[in-house]
């Protein structure tokens, strides 16, 4: 074996598994990065709907809100796209740098060329939902790196982990230029003239990250990465059946969208404004202390997740996001009891139970960013599973049926939290930091902000108490996989 094939080849457990160097990893997730300088430039959208296009905020916020449920139906037709286009130079870097494009065709209609030039509300909706289309391109194709860069076990979480540090740093970074570098320049005013910079400054930056991640998964973008194994179920192609097929019999899929779903939603309801709101405005009695413990949470969690990356590489999957999940439920019901047996209201202005507060939730935080490293790295570990049970490799298919069904479920935690807010009184304003605390403002926001993510943890171990993927059972799926391919090409 030459040195090369050392450097990118690993055998464990009798298995010969692909690697990536650390550079082609880093520079791959950097296709992250180039799609949050988009989402955080879409999160001006809400402006620039009414600003350059006459469109009324609640409107805005609809329109916003009713896309999502177009964002999820793409999301499979899309997947399905990727698995069935075949080129002698892979496929990757062509749905990764097209789908940039029609995002930033799309932002440029919606901020440059077409803001403030007399069109209105359809046109900011087909503008956004082009938006939607060319995002569901590039982030389909992005999710499909991980698996085809690596099948090494100790590898594949540290795809999460860079992915984890560039959602962190990239949108600050972003956040800081558009704040703080374009946004004086005019009048600290959200203006047509101002939302047109932005616009410029976040596709710029985003197209130098997308040019960095196309290198970087350049070495595994080749057409036989998407082979599956040469049986004459591989050979008939994927199709819109194998979605149906695959959820009705893939046991491991099926226990991955309960358990990841039933989290998502949890985290997602407590994430809103209006709980965060009740939380760190009425409870705690110190809105500021939100922002705070956001930024303070940063650096933590990022280590956190380069050691849960290592741990669920040792590990297995499974196990890490069983074990994570634990510690998430402990530390949580700690917060519970913290704050039934403390004035909290006081929590924000004496150090030490600020100090307690701040412990708690940055060890809350740290677990779950463990538990999202474990995850993701499951996800490709299903589609393995896969390519094992049926000789079809299907990672975009896989990935889309997934991204289906959790955007579907996560979109409503805006619902539930609002729901649960209007049950305790507020159905014609919403809460504010100054509203004076009640009873019922305090269980209801201990049940939304820590009751439903116990809850959604709980349903993951036990979902996961049914999943086939355990540490020993990868290695059998990658040395059978192995062997079928060793005896497809002798045939």
């Amino acid at each position: 074996m030459s040195r090369k094939e050392k450097n990118t080849q690993s055998e464990i457990d009798g298995v010969q598994y692909r690697r990536a160097k650390t550079w082609q990893i880093a520079l791959s997730q950097l296709n992250s990065g180039a799609a949050m300088c988009f989402y955080m430039l879409i999160g001006y959208a809400s402006y620039v709907g009414n600003v350059g296009y006459g469109v009324a905020t609640a409107l805005v916020g609809m329109i916003i809100t009713g896309t999502r449920i177009f964002d999820g139906i793409t999301d499979p037709l899309i997947a399905l796209l990727i698995d069935k286009t075949n080129t002698r130079f892979g496929k990757l870097r062509l749905f990764m740098f097209g789908g940039w494009l029609i995002e930033t065709l799309a932002v440029f209609m919606m901020f440059n060329w077409f803001s403030d030039k007399g069109h209105g509300v359809v046109t900011f909706i087909l503008v956004y939902m082009l938006y939607i289309i060319g995002y569901t391109i590039n982030n389909m194709a992005g999710q499909v790196i991980g698996p085809v860069l690596t099948n090494d076990p100790k590898q594949r979480p540290l795809v999460g982990v860079w992915s984890t540090i560039y959602n962190y740093f990239i949108p600050m970074c972003i956040s800081m230029g558009i704040t703080v570098g374009i946004l004086p320049k005019y009048g600290n005013q959200f203006t047509v003239p101002m939302l047109a910079a932005a616009c410029t400054f976040a596709v710029t930056v985003s197209f130098i990250l997308e040019l960095l991640a196309c290198i970087g998964v350049s070495p595994a973008d080749k057409a036989e990465n998407f082979k599956g194994i040469s049986t004459k179920s591989s050979q008939e192609g994927v199709k819109i059946k194998d979605m149906i097929t695959i959820l009705k019999t893939n046991r491991a899929l099926q226990t991955y969208i309960f358990a990841a779903t039933s989290d998502k939603l949890a985290m997602q309801t407590a994430g809103q404004a209006v709980v965060t709101t009740m939380l760190y405005g009425i409870i705690i009695g110190n809105m500021q202390l939100s922002t705070i413990v956001t930024m303070v949470a940063m650096l933590p969690s990022i280590i956190f997740a380069i050691y849960g990356g290592r741990y669920a590489g040792k590990h297995g999957n499974k196990e890490s996001i069983i074990t994570w999940t634990r510690l998430c439920i402990i530390t949580t019901a700690i917060l519970i009891v913290f704050f039934g047996v403390t004035s909290s209201w006081t929590v924000g202005k004496v150090m030490p139970l600020m100090i307690v507060f701040f412990v708690l939730t940055l060890s809350t935080n740290g677990c779950k960013m463990c538990v999202t490293t474990a995850t993701g790295a499951m996800l490709a570990d299903i589609i393995d599973y896969e390519l094992d049970r049926s000789g079809k490799y299907m990672p975009g298919t896989m990935t889309g049926v997934y991204s289906f069904v959790d955007k579907l479920v996560s979109s409503l935690g805006a619902m539930i939290a609002t729901g649960s807010v209007a049950v305790i009184g507020y159905t014609a304003v919403m809460p504010q930091p100054t509203d004076e605390r009640t009873p019922a403002i305090f269980i209801m926001t201990l049940i939304l902000n820590y009751g439903l993510p116990i809850l959604g943890w709980i349903c993951t171990l036990v979902a996961l108490k049914f999943s086939p993927l355990s540490k020993e059972k990868m290695v059998e799926v990658q040395q059978n996989i192995q062997e079928k391919k060793a005896q497809a090409e002798a045939e």
